[in-house]
């Protein structure tokens, strides 16, 4: 039996769109003597629906999708799709296997993630039987991406006679992601005698970004086969009577920073492609952060689609215009020098009489990166194009930014990037072919919002507060178990106050590629107003 796995681009609530990618796939496959395609969890609506599922015509477009697919693929092929199934009152997350035009059976997905960014529990109810059925002589057993993690439903799927075990996956992607799952799903392999087909899906979706990389094991839990990843693929592997997979095409995964980059450029592409922008425009300051998005959307869109606009003010070095102007010409994009000295000193003069009397303060260095921000939002709505933030985790996290300034904009690249990744990034791009200046990653980090202003005059050195981010933001630490690991209690005490203070800041910002465990945003959801504090 020749089994495809069909590593697929959804896109959610586009039923036709993901019906007709089946079919085609399908037709393909079958003509080159596949025997079944499985494709990734909820095929048929994408992945992650959300609210979509509590609304009954999405439900009821999947279950016509699912009636064309009965209809239209070829009869002789066995597939298995995903899809959400209503019976009753309850709602399952499914996978369904069409054969000689008809679904011959259901499988119901019975361990529901939540945690991190999945709750599924608001929507689906679990499962709890087995489904195996029997194609080309070979018992294939289902189950459907938190499955996996388990123990239970491989067992009972076995139990049940399965001499393989499929399991459709929507798998985002985090750092160091695709080694865990091969090693999970090689343990299980192993425990169970019986071998694995994980077939992920691939491609953006929001902040979410699913880096594919199917793969097969044998029942010793060694790697048979292996798709690319970030990309739409079809592997296809033999097995033989038993269920036992013959070797077939292995990709290397990609190094963690080849990983990060790339899933960075598909988040990017993704978001604007299937929201219908014809390109970006963002803000090229002469800094790192500016420069390494102008480098990613470049490299998702092509250069013809971006726009960078530098925006210089008194306090604008001119290194940065230059460094500036040399990135865009590496990049080949268009570019622009636009000063905000008139709008300004606009501001300053109908802001006389209230500011009369009162020192200058922050509101003047806030005042110019919100200029910036009416520039660019004038810019987007005139042309539709999708303004690019260019702020970086460690940014975000202690609020170094300006709400309605610098934080204007409908995506930011690097919004899960701490800053010393964002300087190896970088450097990674550059080993590609050199665009960012090699200053821009050697001079000290600066807002330039004030005369020799540096980042780290209002910061803890980088190397200590992405440190102390991580514990605090992606390890949930204490303060007090902070402290213990070696950090000076001042800056721990200051760090984790800030972080505290600007969850107002982060839930106005705009949403960006998720590449750690825990990113800001969906993964980690505190409240704005409360009392409690680390260490209390």
């Amino acid at each position: 039996m020749n089994i495809c796995m069909a590593q697929i681009n959804t896109l959610v609530g586009d039923s036709r769109g993901n019906l007709n990618r089946v079919l085609e796939v399908c037709v393909d496959q079958h003509d080159k003597g596949a025997h079944l395609v499985i494709f990734p969890e909820l095929t048929l609506t994408g992945y992650p629906p959300e609210d979509l599922l509590l609304r009954s015509d999405l439900i009821k477009q999947t279950a016509g999708a699912l009636e064309v697919l009965r209809e239209k693929l070829p009869a002789e092929l066995a597939v298995v799709v995903g899809y959400p199934r209503s019976d009753g009152e309850c709602l399952f997350n499914s996978a369904g296997v069409i054969f000689g035009g008809r679904l011959i059976a259901e499988y119901d997905k019975q361990c529901l993630p939540n945690y991190q960014v999945f709750d599924e529990k608001r929507y689906f109810d679990s499962g709890d039987k087995p489904c195996v059925i029997e194609l080309e002589g070979v018992r294939v057993g289902l189950t459907i991406c938190e499955d996996i993690w388990h123990p239970e439903p491989a067992a009972l799927a076995k139990a049940a006679g399965a001499q393989i075990l499929i399991n459709l996956n929507a798998s985002p992607f985090n750092r160091g992601k695709a080694a865990e799952r091969l090693a999970l799903v090689a343990e299980r392999a192993r425990s169970h005698e019986m071998p694995i087909f994980y077939v992920n899906q691939v491609g953006g979706q929001d902040e979410l970004v699913f880096d594919g990389g199917s793969f097969a094991v044998n029942a010793a839990g060694t790697l048979v086969a292996r798709a690319t990843e970030f990309e739409e693929a079809l592997v296809t592997i033999a097995v033989d009577s038993s269920g036992a997979p013959e070797p077939a095409e292995q990709v290397a995964t990609k190094s963690d920073l080849e990983a990060v980059w790339t899933a960075l450029v598909i988040g990017l592409r993704d978001y604007v492609d299937k929201n219908g922008f014809p390109g970006v425009v963002l803000g090229l300051s002469g800094g790192i952060d500016s420069a390494v998005t102008l480098a990613v959307a470049v490299d998702a869109l092509g250069a013809d689609r971006v726009q960078a606009i530098m925006m210089p003010f008194r306090y604008t070095a001119s290194i940065s215009i230059e460094d500036a102007q040399a990135e865009a010409e590496a990049l080949g994009v268009s570019f622009s020098n636009l000063s905000i000295e008139p709008l300004y000193d606009a501001f300053m003069v109908t802001l006389s009489s209230e500011f009369e009397g009162l020192p200058a303060d922050i509101t003047e260095e806030n005042l110019q990166a919100r200029c910036r921000g009416v520039l660019l939002m004038s810019i987007s709505n005139k042309k539709n194009r999708l303004v690019l933030t260019t702020g970086n985790k460690s940014e975000l996290a202690v609020g170094y930014s300006t709400l309605y300034g610098d934080m204007a904009g409908g995506f930011d690249v690097l919004k899960d990037c701490p800053k010393l990744l964002v300087y190896a990034l970088a450097r990674y791009r550059n080993g590609l072919g050199v665009c960012i200046p090699e200053r821009v990653i050697t001079r000290p980090p600066s807002a330039e919002l004030a005369p020799n202003q540096k980042d780290e005059d209002s910061l803890p050195p980088y190397d200590t507060l992405d440190q102390i981010i991580d514990y605090y933001v992606e390890r949930d630490a204490s303060k007090e178990e902070i402290i213990a690991a070696g950090f000076h209690a001042e800056h721990v005490h200051r760090v984790v106050r800030l972080i505290d203070l600007n969850e107002y800041k982060r839930r106005q910002a705009p949403i960006g590629v998720r590449i750690s465990r825990r990113a800001f945003g969906r993964d980690r959801r505190y409240p704005i107003t409360w009392a409690w504090r680390s260490g209390d």
